[in-house]
């Protein structure tokens, strides 16, 4: 079992930057897709971010430009720097370990960013 725990709850003013970290327990972490995801208050969690083995990141498309995903293997934590922050981008945000083949998939749990105006 893999735990993931985020850091960086934060309150940030409209056209601000916060970073987010999450650290992985265990020595798999280089094989694992690492994400962001954010959910909203009464919406669906929607992607945000996405790092993959080979470092390859995905942004979605109201995040492009504006957020960015690294991911350290050596200290087994994966960051999302975000910067210019809108309204819309108040949610929790949670960390996401995955390999399909390896049948991994775990979550952090969760962490609270604000964005006030």
């Amino acid at each position: 079992q893999v735990q993931l725990v985020e850091s960086g709850v934060g309150l940030v003013q409209l056209g601000g930057s916060l970073g987010l970290s999450c650290a992985a327990s265990g020595s798999m972490f280089s094989a694992y897709f690492m994400g962001w995801y954010r959910q909203a208050p009464v919406k669906q969690p929607d992607f945000v971010e996405r790092n993959s083995i080979a470092g390859i990141s995905t942004y979605a498309d109201a995040v492009k430009g504006r957020f960015t995903i690294a991911r350290d293997n050596a200290k087994n934590t994966v960051y999302l720097q975000m910067n210019s922050l809108e309204s819309e981008d108040t949610a929790v945000y949670y960390c996401h370990a995955y390999n399909n083949l390896m049948a991994a998939d775990y979550w952090g749990q969760g962490t609270q960013v604000t964005v006030s105006s």
